[in-house]
């Protein structure tokens, strides 16, 4: 794998380069690698990856012959109007009980 530095611009290329390597699939076998696995749950993590891809597969088939409708996440609302309304307190006062 091969990275090209223009301008002595190290950060981009680094960004580059690490963008390469997540898509290669090499920082997720790093993780796999970091321990022992039994060969029994290897097999099982491999079986549950292919089902989970044959249904992800199926599910992007089935959307595009429009069997079934595609599912829109909400969007989050920005953090900034969060934190000034979580600041602001509650709308109303809270009741008082007098005894």
């Amino acid at each position: 794998m091969q990275v090209l530095v223009r301008d002595n611009n190290v950060d981009q290329a680094l960004r580059v380069l690490k963008k390469k390597l997540q898509r290669e699939g090499i920082f997720r076998e790093m993780r796999l690698r970091r321990f022992y696995e039994k060969p029994s749950a290897r097999t099982t993590r491999e079986r549950t990856e292919a089902i989970r891809r044959a249904r992800k597969l199926a599910r992007k088939q089935a959307i595009r012959e429009g069997l079934i409708v595609a599912t829109r996440k909400k969007r989050a609302e920005p953090a900034k109007a969060n934190q000034a309304a979580f600041r602001a307190g509650p709308s109303t006062p809270a009741p008082r009980h007098e005894t």
